[in-house]
């Protein structure tokens, strides 16, 4: 693996320094996006996301709940423990309120997040099915986890992510 991704970085001449989709081409390898850090378009229009979950936190807000920095919320995100979009434009990068509770994440929502990652899916994308509301849970996903019934949405996700 660690060969495949020095391959990958190497040898792209013309490409700033030499990472795909650098100057925005495509990369046949869609996973160095995630690896390195460049940010993907979504499919899901972020403005309606900020309504629909409604209280966001910035990372050092989140960090604060959590009792770590700010960089550890970051790194969380990096690591897909935490989904987190810029909900407005110049608005940073938050968190929703709801993935904490008694100054933990929410038990659930990281291996739903890993999982729907895994699956293809945008941290945009993630956070739109967590918010969205489903009759048949009943209710939101993220509800259900913080209500500790998350049985069936852990299973919804799953099932969606392959």
């Amino acid at each position: 693996m660690v060969h495949a991704l020095s391959s990958v970085l190497s040898g792209r001449e013309g490409k700033g320094p030499g990472l795909p989709g650098f100057y925005g081409e495509q990369s046949e390898h869609p996973w160095i996006y995630a690896t390195i850090g460049i940010v993907r378009e979504s499919s899901v229009d972020v403005t309606a996301l900020g309504a629909l979950v409604g209280e966001w936190l910035d990372l050092s807000e989140a960090g604060a709940v959590l009792g770590v920095s700010a960089s550890r919320v970051a790194q969380l995100v990096k690591d897909h423990q935490l989904a987190a979009v810029v909900p407005q434009p110049r608005a940073g990068l938050k968190v929703p309120a709801a993935f904490f509770a008694d100054g933990l994440i929410v038990k659930g929502v990281s291996g739903i997040i890993t999982s729907l990652v895994d699956g293809g899916y945008d941290d945009a994308e993630i956070l739109t099915w967590l918010f969205t509301d489903d009759d048949t849970l009943p209710g939101r996903p993220i509800d259900a986890l913080r209500e500790n019934r998350g049985s069936e949405a852990k299973r919804r996700a799953q099932a969606m992510a392959f």
